[in-house]
Parts: C-alpha cells; structure tokens; sequence
C-alpha cells in the first residue's frame, strides 16, 4: 500500500488580505487603531450597545461588496495548494472575510467566525447573510427579535473549530503561518504546539518577523502576493523538507 502523502495546515491572519483591500487589525494605522476592541468586539459591548456593534460590522460586510475587493494571488496559490497536493491541506484563518472561499479554497476552519453569516441568539440559527443587520432584525427562523448578531468570535469568546484543528496540527508534517502578528492566542500558539512535536517544519511567511518569529524553523519575509505563490510552487516542486 502506498503511504499516504504529509498532511499540512496552513494559518492565514489579516496581513493575506491586506493586499486585497481589507484593513488589517494591529497595524499602526489598523483597525484596532480607530475603534476600542472593549466597544465593538466583546459580548459586553454587545450587550451595553447593541446598536454600535452591529453597525461597525454592518460597515465591514458592506465592504466585502466593494468592487476591488478580491481573492489575491496569495489566496489563489494556497487553494492550488489544497487542490494539488496528494494529501490533506487543511486551511485555518483568523480572518472573518470570504476571499480564501472565493478563490476556490474548500477543507477551512474559520476560528474566529464568518462576516457573511448570523446567529439567532434564542433558536441558535445559523445563516448566511450579506445585507445590514439591525437589533431589531426578526430571525428568520423563529421570528423573534432582538437576538440576532454576526457570527463572529468576540474577544473572550471561545475560537471555533479548535479539536479539528489540534487534531491536524497533531499529525501534519507541515505547519506554515501567513500574514499574522502573532500575538492573538490559541492561534498564536500552534507553532508552539507542532515544535514541540519535534516532526514537522514550521514556516512563517510574512510581511516582517512576527512576535513569535524565533519560533520557527524557517521564515520569508515580503508582501503576500509574491512570497506565497512561490512557495507553494517550491513546495508542489520539491515536497516537506526534512525535520
């Protein structure tokens, strides 16, 4: 029997999408730079107002629509990756837009959530929806108001998807880490988790050293549209590299 090809999980943040048009989060000029987190990402602040919430994420989906918002060569290469690759390449993004779906990625996890779903708060609905949402929206599925809220993982919220994802970080031969400051935790921690493993090799591939950079076993630094798609090619070309 053949042996199975590695598998490989990859870990995408705000800095993949930069360059689609998307503000990233903590950057000098990101968007924890122009909001508080405390006043519209906390279930807090949901529940002190409702209203501020759903309008700031209201704004985010609107600009999803935007014509120039588009999957980028960073987001095409890694859905060739999963498409080209013999064995499973399993996707994780911390990024709440759809890009990686649109560019044709299919095996994701969304660990903190999708823009373009809700959730009925009293009938635990969930659906896809891509128009403003507001407090008094009716849910579709009970009719009740005042519960509906985006699908998004809030701080002090628990990440979605997390015993897949260990799962897979257990037994993949290839962990690579894209577009991310490295300092939001359980994402931060996955290269901690798989070197420990002392059997994969971990890359991080960025615009500069994240604050976890030392933890890695090797690291390309440059916009995403340029260092992703070649190491994708390299990686289809040569396979894992020895541990």
């Amino acid at each position: 029997m053949t042996e199975a090809a590695p598998t490989i999980v990859i870990l995408t943040g705000a800095g993949i999408s930069k360059e689609s048009g998307l503000d990233t989060f903590r950057d000098s000029d990101g968007i924890w730079a122009k909001v508080r987190i405390e006043d519209v990402a906390t279930p807090e602040a949901f529940a002190r107002n409702p209203s501020r919430v759903q309008e700031f994420y209201n704004a985010r989906r609107a600009g999803l629509k935007e014509p120039g918002v588009v999957p980028n060569a960073a987001h095409e290469a890694l859905a060739r990756l999963e498409r080209d690759w013999p064995g499973e390449v399993l996707l994780v993004t911390q990024n709440i837009d759809d890009l990686h779906e649109r560019a044709g990625s299919r095996n994701l996890i969304h660990m903190h959530g999708e823009l373009l779903k809700v959730r009925c708060e009293y009938c635990e609905a969930l659906m896809t929806w891509t128009e403003s949402l507001q407090t008094t929206t009716p849910c579709p599925h009970c009719g009740r108001k005042n519960g509906m809220r985006p699908q998004v993982v809030w701080f002090g919220e628990m990440p979605l998807g997390m015993d897949k994802i260990y799962e897979t970080l257990d037994t993949c031969r290839l962990f690579v880490s894209i577009g991310t400051s490295g300092n939001v935790y359980p994402a931060a921690g996955f290269v901690q988790h798989v070197r420990y493993r002392g059997v994969a090799h971990s890359v991080e591939l960025n615009l500069e050293p994240s604050q976890g950079a030392t933890l890695f076993a090797e690291a390309i630094y440059g916009p995403a549209t340029e260092i992703v798609p070649a190491f994708v090619d390299r990686i289809l070309k040569d396979g894992i590299p020895e541990v």
